[in-house]
């Protein structure tokens, strides 16, 4: 049983040593891909600002048209709704990489000791009814 149990935890923490390198990058490559959407949303942002303003008439009477300005920004919130989203997403699936090894480690440890378990109960059951048996032919 020990034995078992030894080499149960042993592919666990291989396969965990095997997939934590794998785990590591691509967290650090998601972080700079987020880091890639985000610089390029406000170099969005700046570009459709300052396009906005370029192409407002420069009159001093007329105020500047506010639902450009705002459609765009309604725009930016949602790019980074998505943003978030998808870092969300990422974090989710490093934690199901990372525990999907344990889980099932964990998941064949403890059928193993169940199947224990009703083998003994099996067995003081058989004795139960053999003591029983022996009792019914001595009478």
């Amino acid at each position: 049983m020990k034995a078992k149990f030894l080499n149960v935890l042993t592919v666990c923490v291989v396969t965990l040593a095997v997939l934590s390198p794998g785990l590591v990058v691509f967290g650090i490559i998601w972080e700079r891909h987020i880091e890639l959407l985000e610089s390029q949303n406000k170099t969005c942002e700046v570009n459709k600002t300052s396009a906005a303003i370029a192409l407002t008439p420069q009159t001093e009477n007329i105020p500047l048209p506010q639902t450009s300005i705002q459609a765009s920004e309604q725009n930016l919130v949602n790019q980074m709704l998505t943003v978030t989203e998808q870092y969300k997403l990422g974090t989710i699936l490093q934690w199901f990489f990372l525990l999907t090894p344990i889980c099932v480690g964990l998941g064949i440890i403890f059928y193993d000791r169940y199947l224990v378990y009703r083998a003994a109960v099996l067995k003081e059951q058989v004795e139960m009814l053999e003591r029983l048996w022996q009792q019914s032919i001595e009478q």
